[in-house]
């Protein structure tokens, strides 16, 4: 069901606020995208459009758990996860041209993506592997055999890297995977902490968030630094309880996790320095966070009635707060040039 929008009256984005009321089609000339996975078993999963007058659009009941999300020239993809397909849309100033074109992945369990070089790049639990769909024929061409279940997954401009979040028997992974793009092979692979989650580079190193559960299913947090030069691990547990997340992000030179219902910057030494909160939610209800230039977009809902998103600039201050789709998961910019 469509929400009411609840924003602030400070725009994100880079337009002259004198310009607000003309609604000059001109300017309607950026998008935020917000992945609302729906109910689990269900094909109410959508997207949540925000456009640079804080407008809302919505396109729903498109599968079963909208995953990720990734915005490459002037397409978005989408990845719909219990559906087993992607779905590619051209966007314009409009929003999204419907109906948009569909990939089935044979029942692989579609996760995250990332975009090299006109190929998509995205990690599968059904069928343990990468595939790689060709962006100018649409057809999944190739696929590389990982040791575990990938999950997230990230590009430092000469390699690929996910992380094994779980083993083929459904246990925590350990495993960070090096891939070369020029031949599609596995280049290395690293033992790290356990349940990697998000992945984010910042010069020769590779940040990982780590999420575990013992045999209860309770839930247990930390980090790990790769260093891309002599291999080497760093990992820092947090420990229990519901005080951290799953992502990790870079902005300006530092290394950002979720914790605690927002997210703080990490040290050297991958211990969370409180003082630098940005955002406090109820740590339940935080699913999701990422960097856009200079703010942060934070998705909150407690699995029912709550699904909004709230986005922070740096100083902690709040700029804007939208109601979206069910379960706001993922998040993808777009900026007409």
């Amino acid at each position: 069901m469509k929400k009411n929008i609840l924003f602030l009256l400070i725009i994100l984005f880079s337009c002259d606020p004198d310009t607000y009321n003309d609604k000059d089609e001109n300017i309607f000339n950026e998008w935020v995208f917000v992945a609302c996975e729906g109910n689990f078993g269900a094909s109410n999963g959508s997207i949540s459009m925000i456009n640079n007058f804080g407008e809302i659009k919505e396109v729903t009941e498109i599968g079963d758990v909208v995953q990720s999300l990734e915005v490459y020239n002037n397409k978005l993809f989408v990845i719909v996860n219990n559906s087993h397909k992607i779905i590619a849309y051209d966007i314009t100033a409009e929003g999204l041209r419907m109906p948009g074109i569909t990939i089935d992945t044979d029942n692989s369990s579609p996760r995250e993506m990332k975009i090299v070089n006109d190929k998509l790049y995205f990690t599968n639990w059904n069928s343990s592997d990468i595939k790689i769909l060709n962006l100018k024929t649409y057809i999944i061409e190739d696929s590389i055999k990982m040791p575990g279940k990938p999950e997230s997954i990230e590009f430092d401009g000469t390699n690929l890297w996910t992380g094994i979040q779980l083993n083929e028997d459904y246990t925590d992974g350990n495993k960070l995977i090096k891939v070369n793009v020029s031949n599609n092979s596995i280049d290395g692979t690293y033992e790290i902490g356990k349940g990697p989650t998000s992945i984010t580079i910042k010069d020769n190193n590779v940040f990982i968030a780590n999420t575990y559960y013992d045999s209860e299913y309770n839930a247990f947090y930390g980090t790990t630094k790769f260093s891309s030069v002599d291999d080497k691990v760093d990992i820092e547990y947090y420990g229990s309880g519901v005080v951290c997340g799953g992502d990790v992000m870079t902005y300006n030179q530092e290394i950002y996790r979720s914790y605690e219902g927002g997210a703080a910057k990490i040290g050297n030494d991958l211990k969370i320095l409180e003082q630098t909160k940005i955002g406090s939610f109820t740590p339940s209800q935080l699913y999701s966070s990422k960097i856009n230039n200079d703010y942060i977009y934070f998705g909150i809902t407690d699995f029912k009635d709550l699904n909004q998103v709230k986005v922070f600039d740096f100083n902690n201050n709040e700029i804007a707060s939208y109601n979206v789709g069910i379960i706001p998961g993922d998040f993808a910019f777009w900026k007409s040039y």
